[in-house]
């Protein structure tokens, strides 16, 4: 029997199965949770940042590609 704790749903999204931490990209909400960080202020990184590798576009819904803003974010000292 598969049983999953608490920490597993912790970061699930109830509309998906994928954990958090595993997806490719994030929304501004689920990044916001995740990173703890306001969501005004990923979207003033994403306008500060508009050829940034870690910023997808999809009509109006701004995408971050986890592992890639992960990196952005080791690499700053100040966000």
């Amino acid at each position: 029997m598969n049983r999953t704790t608490e920490t597993d749903t912790e970061f699930t999204n109830t509309t998906n199965s994928i954990p958090v931490w595993k997806r490719y990209t994030l929304t501004v909400t689920e990044a916001a949770e995740y990173y703890h960080i306001g969501e005004g202020k990923l979207r003033r990184i994403a306008e500060e940042h508009p050829t940034a590798d870690f910023i997808i576009q999809n009509g109006n819904r701004l995408l971050f590609k986890r592992q890639r803003f992960e990196s952005f974010l080791d690499n700053s000292t100040v966000i």
